[in-house]
């Protein structure tokens, strides 16, 4: 009892120790920016005595320190109102008040600061604050592992050290990393972590998506062991009226709705899971920045929580935000250096897009480790996080881009961070790297061709198109095929068409280079026979445009048909895949290689599969493909990287697959990460207990 006590006695004088010497450097900061800045003045009464000053700044310093500590969790509490795209700037100035506050409190003469240089001041005291707290408590466990709580706000939910001794396992999931990605990243030493893991204790496994290569498709079917009747990211359901898309909030509840409906259970992390930063739950009773529980009311599952479990430290708040600042304007650095050079392909990355791409690279990155640094120190069963910041730069600046390996290097560090707090976790933990989808450099349809899907939809049908698509090869050619198949002129009334009907306008989406076009005025999906009875040219200006691959539509006569160049024309139930190529004559599916042929069958399957569906034309020695939307980095159809992620496990858990076997679709992966919780004596799923639409746990 008495080394008990005196070691309890032995911590508190430690943490006394360790909080008088952060007062006394941020007091020495705070000096010494005085003596630097114009505008940032320490006066006392009399002006002259050095001591005065100090104990000025002491003050000041002390008080800014409590104020912090205070009432900054209460600002951020409120900082929730507002969009998560302006909170890290907003940080700052919040921030910059609270010291003016501070030095309001001074029992001397008021020092003085202009409100623009308080925010540099407050910044820079709160970093070094942070960094000399750190410092301290590199050699002392006990004070290191205090501080990973604070970081991760998780001192009221910590376990005890010395927890469950069977291990827990986190899925990192690298979001649009493909598996040549990562072996050309880890090849050139943008990823030593990555490496090492390599080349010690994980194996590296590379698997098939389904025909939509997007984090909607295979999320859903990680985290809850089906995609059914997902074909794209967005679609349209006619019976409903409705665009899904997968990464609205509305869309997202439905979807895993309609999974936990279909599965009949909860998901992956059912049983003391975490999800974070992920489109869906998985059924985990901790969550955070999950979009299909954003419109929630509940103070537990708000979308937001997690920023305030981050941001409430300042430190934190303070380090992003410089982050933000520094990555908007690095992006707006690369964008100009690119259009400069006369990059090509390149698409526009100006408007918003800066600080979208900041706050996917730095705000959410920063957010969703910090709340797995604290489902570990919690000693969480399974975790599943998404880090988005690679996809979203892949997209815009190309998958192999020095953009986007700057954030693989962030990536890794990131990934080190979490097997390094993993050593002061009360329980060993096993980290599992994965990928949902890859991506598929390329320049865009558009940018090629000199029109949009849309506009060739609409030429083929014969209704009015923008004039500069009129002028294209592609529109022109369009055009023609029409008047050929009515045998007439096509009719135009001033330059515009007038087509039968009120609604017969086709609805044209795309994900990525997959297109779907639909007609919202028939309520089934439409046969082959019957779109050509409508519009004779249609689908042969499709299939024979020179950016398209192929075309997949329902026939009368054959259940459904693959269309291509040249006439071609494959059942889908004649599909072969025995030569790997996709088909035993070659055909439209030729170039995609194996598992073309039943990922196509499989989509045809879906109830709410598109009228047509095109899969853009795909190079397979240059791995390129044409996206329909305006990314030279894109997923979404078939072709190429964007259909190869990888998964990168412990050599302690079994293999993903038996050798020879492949490692197909994302709910094949659900199976293998579900075997391995069961290995680990985690969650068991499925779960006898009956759950509600959400995945939540029945009352």
């Amino acid at each position: 009892m008495r080394d008990v006590g005196a070691g309890r006695w032995r911590r508190i004088v430690s943490q006394i120790g360790r909080s008088v010497a952060v007062w006394a450097v941020s007091t020495l900061t705070m000096l010494v920016l005085a003596g630097i800045l114009p505008d940032f003045q320490i006066r006392t009464g009399d002006g002259d005595s050095a001591t005065r000053i100090a104990v000025t700044a002491a003050f000041g310093a002390g008080a800014f320190g409590l104020l912090s500590a205070l009432a900054w969790p209460v600002l951020v509490r409120l900082l929730l109102l507002v969009p998560a795209l302006v909170l890290g700037l907003l940080v700052f100035f919040l921030n910059g008040a609270l010291l003016l506050v501070a030095l309001r409190l001074t029992p001397a003469e008021r020092p003085e600061a202009a409100p623009e240089t308080a925010v540099v001041v407050a910044a820079v005291m709160s970093a070094v604050a942070s960094a000399t707290g750190a410092a301290l408590a590199v050699r002392d466990d006990d004070a290191y592992r205090r501080r990973l709580y604070r970081l991760a706000d998780r001192r009221g939910t910590a376990r005890p050290f010395g927890g469950p001794a069977t291990p827990g396992v986190v899925f990192l999931q690298l979001d649009g990393v493909g598996h040549d990605v990562l072996a050309r990243a880890v090849q050139k030493g943008l990823m030593p972590t990555v490496a090492g893991w390599l080349g010690a204790s994980h194996r590296l496994t590379p698997w098939r998506t389904d025909w939509s290569s997007q984090t909607g498709a295979s999320q859903l079917g990680i985290l809850h062991g089906t995609n059914h009747d997902i074909p794209a990211f967005r679609w349209y359901e006619k019976d409903t009226g409705e665009v899904m898309v997968c990464n609205r909030p509305a869309s997202a509840v439905e979807l895993q709705r309609r999974a936990v409906e279909r599965t009949g259970d909860g998901g992956l992390l059912t049983v003391d899971g975490a999800s974070r930063g992920n489109l869906f739950s998985g059924g985990a009773d901790e969550q955070a920045l999950v979009l299909s529980t954003a419109l929630r009311r509940g103070r537990e599952n708000r979308s937001r929580a997690g920023y305030f479990a981050y941001f409430s430290d300042p430190a934190n708040a303070v380090r992003t935000a410089l982050s933000f600042i520094a990555e908007v304007g690095r992006e707006i650095g690369q964008s100009t250096m690119a259009r400069m050079r006369k990059r090509r392909p390149r698409v526009a990355r100006g408007g918003l897009y800066p600080f979208i791409r900041a706050f996917a690279t730095v705000v959410e990155r920063d957010v969703v480790v910090a709340a797995v640094m604290g489902d570990m120190l919690a000693g969480r069963t399974a975790v599943y996080a998404d880090l988005v910041a690679y996809d979203e730069v892949a997209h815009h600046s190309g998958p192999h881009s020095r953009d986007a390996e700057k954030v693989l290097q962030r990536l890794d560090r990131s990934a080190a961070l979490i097997a390094k707090v993993a050593e002061h976790a009360p329980r060993p933990y096993r980290i599992v790297l994965l990928s949902d989808h890859g991506q598929s450099p390329g320049e865009t349809f558009r940018g090629r061709y000199g029109l949009g899907l849309a506009d060739l939809v609409r030429a083929g049908c014969g209704l009015p198109v923008p004039r500069r698509a009129r002028r294209t090869h592609s529109g022109a050619e369009a055009r023609a095929a029409v008047r050929a198949a009515l045998r007439r002129p096509v009719e135009e009334n001033g330059g515009r068409h007038v087509p039968p009907g009120r609604h017969s306008e086709p609805l044209v989406l795309a994900s990525g280079n997959l297109g779907l076009i639909s007609f919202p005025d028939v309520h089934h999906r439409m046969t082959r026979e019957e779109i050509d009875a409508r519009h004779p040219a249609l689908l042969t200006t499709l299939a024979n445009h020179p950016g398209v691959g192929f075309v997949l539509v329902a026939s009368e006569e054959h259940d459904g048909l693959v269309l291509g160049a040249h006439g071609a024309e494959i059942p889908v139930d004649a599909l072969d895949e025995r030569d790997g190529k996709g088909n035993e004559h070659g055909g439209p599916l030729a170039d995609f290689g194996p598992g073309a042929a039943s990922a196509v069958r499989r989509t045809h399957s879906f109830p709410h599969t598109a009228d047509i569906m095109v899969n853009s034309w795909y190079d397979p020695a240059e791995g390129e493909v044409l996206a329909f939307e305006e990314q030279i980095g894109s997923h979404g159809g078939l072709g190429g990287a964007q259909g190869e992620p990888f998964l990168l496990a412990p050599l302690a858990l079994s293999a993903a697959v038996e050798e020879g076997e492949e490692l197909i679709g994302a709910e094949h992966i659900h199976r293998v990460l579900r075997r391995w919780l069961r290995e680990c004596n985690g969650p068991q799923v499925p779960l006898e207990a009956p759950r509600d639409p959400s995945g939540q746990q029945a009352a």
